[in-house]
């Protein structure tokens, strides 16, 4: 009879608690457990289906907010091309492979452990507009004084609808949306990817701006750029312009994104290591945002009111 102790994992920015037994994870969620349990699984199913290595379920308790899934080890992609700068372009084609294969996906609906139906949802401009919007709930409260909060506030929702109103491409893509190197695991030397509850039928642009433009780990532009270029090789019927538009776009609100959900972790949660990567997220914006016609706007105002003083400091 095997009694060790399941070990608590280093976790992520969710709610969920992670523990690993005889290479099984156990997941916890006391709370969001719909969206990190139930919808967790539903996606994997969808990804599974589609021949994606996925966690798979083992087990499952719902009414005590936990599930058994499939482990897959500690190595991850980042700490691969952290280690090996020479390998670094060789994972991240493997990961563009992938990535068309994760875009080729049709399935809309599932059933759920619980027996139900879930759909997968559409990735509005409603909910871009709304994501972006953290930056101005969270960050702005933190670094602006109260006069010009509101000036700023009004300016700047008007600028992202605008720009969102620019997007070409219509939500028809499955969208991982948080697809980055974190999140992809090496198992048997194949590629495996988690924390997928979240993902959504949106822009074709979107999970590639959100691996090359990754908050967690800082490349060169030119290595961006290539990692662009490859992309486009794979997929040459595709309107060049038009992608890199949105992908330019969606780079840009997925950063503001970012820096409000790093700053409310910091503020309601009391997780505060995110912190630190407020900064290149600034940098991230910073590079788009330069000079490009459509963010003139944006990036005026922005400059006005965060000099490169306030970008770098983020202590509480």
């Amino acid at each position: 009879m095997n009694l060790s102790k399941p070990k608590l994992l280093s976790g992520d920015a969710s709610f969920r608690k992670f523990y690993r037994n005889n290479n099984i994870i156990t997941v916890v969620s006391k709370k969001e457990s719909r969206k990190n349990l139930l919808i967790y699984d539903a996606i994997n199913r969808i990804l599974i289906k589609n021949k994606i290595k996925a966690p798979k379920l083992i087990g499952q308790n719902y009414k005590f907010k936990n599930m058994q899934i499939e482990d897959f080890g500690n190595v991850t992609v980042y700490q691969k091309v952290k280690k090996n700068n020479k390998k670094k372009f060789i994972y991240y084609k493997k990961i563009i492979k992938l990535l068309n294969s994760l875009q080729k996906i049709k399935t809309k609906k599932i059933k759920t452990f619980l027996g139900s139906t879930y759909k997968v949802p559409k990735y509005s401009k409603k909910i871009l507009l709304n994501e972006a919007k953290l930056f101005l709930d969270w960050y702005i409260p933190k670094k602006i004084k109260n006069k010009n909060q509101i000036i700023l506030k009004k300016k700047l929702i008007l600028i992202l609808k605008s720009l969102i109103n620019k997007i070409k491409f219509s939500s028809q893509t499955f969208v991982h949306r948080d697809f980055h190197v974190s999140n992809l695991m090496i198992k048997n030397k194949k590629l495996c990817l988690i924390d997928s509850q979240d993902a959504v039928f949106g822009n074709v642009a979107y999970d590639l701006a959100s691996l090359i433009d990754d908050v967690r780990l800082k490349t060169s532009t030119r290595f961006k750029q290539n990692i662009f270029e490859e992309y486009i090789k794979t997929n040459k019927k595709m309107n060049i312009e038009n992608f890199k538009n949105d992908f330019e776009i969606l780079s840009v609100l997925r950063n503001l994104k970012i820096i409000g959900i790093f700053t409310r972790l910091s503020i309601r949660d009391n997780k505060d290591n995110y912190l630190k990567l407020i900064p290149y997220a600034w940098k991230l914006i910073e590079q788009r945002t330069k000079k490009n016609k459509k963010f003139i706007e944006l990036k005026t105002i922005l400059d006005k009111f965060f000099s490169k003083k306030k970008r770098k400091k983020n202590n509480n």
